[in-house]
């Protein structure tokens, strides 16, 4: 087990392989919660009280992917919240994603769907 939260993403430049499903399975077992999508995204719902607890998640999430420089996809449904991760310039998974999954987790105002 790796401790992917203590790290910090590093921009990959295309040409980089994405990351192959043994890496992924070794990964996924760190961010508890996250599903892979055709091993090339990841995906975690997030379900709230009501939608201004939603809204504070989905703040502290974006100031940590503005830090780490790395952003997810987000969607807002009033309480539920679903974000996606994959890295754009590669097409697929790098490290970058799971560690950016592993400091989303360890925000502490969430509930898991």
């Amino acid at each position: 087990m790796t401790d992917l939260a203590k790290k910090h993403c590093i921009p990959c430049e295309a040409g980089t392989p994405p990351l192959k499903a043994e890496a992924i399975s070794k990964y996924l077992a760190d961010i508890p919660g996250w599903q892979v999508l055709e091993n090339k995204k990841l995906t975690k719902e997030f379900k709230f009280k009501d939608f201004r607890e939603a809204m504070e998640f989905v703040n502290k999430a974006a100031e940590i992917a503005e830090s780490e420089g790395h952003h997810p996809d987000i969607y807002i449904f009033y309480n539920l919240v679903k974000l996606t991760l994959f890295t754009h310039a590669i097409g697929g998974l790098s490290e970058n994603d799971f560690i950016l999954a592993a400091k989303i987790n360890s925000i502490p105002i969430y509930t898991s769907f």
